[in-house]
């Protein structure tokens, strides 16, 4: 179902062939969106075939051996000569002699021009707690938002998993959504409007538009990615981390004896020219992934992500709001059944009452 709501910028091979027994596993679905299927990207070069798939050209199962000795040696050399060896030392070479040998885009200049940029976070306050999320392009902005709006609303009177209280949040769900699609980008490209997004007084209009019954229009235009994982911890000495880190959308391009696959994440630009998240030279895209962490005063109190794509902001909002408004445990937090509007439709956990689900959709 996920593929159905996700349309997604076609992949292409800048000269890598598919070999015709792996183009073959081709769906209706995924050639009608655009997107290759992972079984095409694991046999797109020869490393690809040697590691991942099996004699007979499917894709290796669970329980089948995969033994990468080039990717012990390039983690080796990175552990010798340090992560610069990735940038401009002999892992770069390996990367760059392959795109020039197959008409690929990335040059030298490209990664040893790369730099690690850090930025304070965003901050905003709910119900007495300071919650501090990554600024764009990460996608805090968006569980920001929505957390400002909200706490214009008694929810606790509306009922947890409510007719209700889906309204209320999956419209300011919505509302985040568009804005960031109308706003959010590369920072260096387009400011973002922080301030006026996060600002009291359109948090109140927004909230008023929602009282009044108006729905917010967000047609779905991005990409997602199921293999995202987010590590919340806290050791003994008191520090507190949240991390997301994800393999984003796999090319299926290994530079031959590195071990490892380079990223196709260049479709979740806005494939419309003119918009904030619109392709461009130099230009960082959109994340959805947000790390967040929750203060009471000075002492951090709370730290959570979550994978899934569009799905990660709406995961951690409503995380947040079942401890900050509701009072449960983070395990009982992260367990309630949630729903998303990432779109138009809205998804509903099947741990939702069908009875909520039916009276949801009599509302349009």
């Amino acid at each position: 179902w996920r593929d159905l709501l996700t349309p997604a910028i076609g992949f292409a091979t800048n000269g890598w062939m598919v070999r015709p027994h792996v183009a073959s596993m081709f769906s209706l679905n995924e050639a009608a969106y655009g997107r290759q299927p992972y079984s095409a990207k694991l046999g797109l070069t020869p490393d690809g075939i040697a590691l991942y798939l099996r004699s007979d050209g499917t894709p290796k199962r669970i329980g089948d051996p995969v033994c990468n000795p080039d990717l012990a040696e390039t983690l080796g050399t990175i552990a010798r000569h340090g992560v610069e060896d990735f940038y401009t030392g002999s892992i770069a070479e390996r990367i760059v002699a392959d795109m020039r040998a197959h008409g690929g885009l990335l040059s030298a200049a490209d990664l040893a021009d790369f730099r690690v940029r850090v930025h304070a976070p965003l901050e905003v306050t709910y119900r007495g707690r300071r919650v501090t999320l990554p600024p764009p392009p990460a996608g805090g902005i968006v569980v920001a938002e929505m957390l400002r709006i909200l706490e214009r609303f008694d929810l606790q009177a509306l009922g947890h998993n409510s007719v209700g209280y889906i309204q209320v949040v999956a419209e300011a769900m919505k509302i985040a959504g568009l804005d960031k699609e109308t706003h959010i980008g590369d920072p260096d490209f387009v400011p973002p409007p922080l301030a006026m997004l996060l600002s009291d007084d359109y948090a109140d209009a927004c909230a008023a538009r929602i009282r009044a019954g108006e729905r917010t229009s967000l047609p779905r235009v991005g990409g997602d990615s199921k293999h995202t994982t987010t590590v919340s911890c806290v050791d003994a000495r008191g520090m507190v981390v949240s991390l997301t880190h994800t393999l984003g959308v796999p090319s299926g391009v290994i530079p031959p004896g590195t071990g490892f696959m380079l990223n196709g994440a260049m479709n979740w630009y806005d494939p419309r020219p003119g918009r904030p998240g619109s392709i461009a030279p130099g230009k960082r895209r959109f994340s959805s992934m947000t790390p967040t962490l929750v203060f009471e005063d000075a002492t951090p109190v709370m730290t959570l992500g979550a994978p899934g794509g569009a799905w990660i902001g709406v995961a951690v909002l409503q995380t947040l709001l079942n401890v900050l408004d509701w009072g449960m445990t983070m395990q009982e937090a992260v367990s309630a059944p949630r729903f998303s509007a990432t779109t138009d439709v809205i998804d509903i956990s099947n741990r939702i009452p069908r009875a909520v689900q039916r009276e949801v959709e009599a509302l349009g």
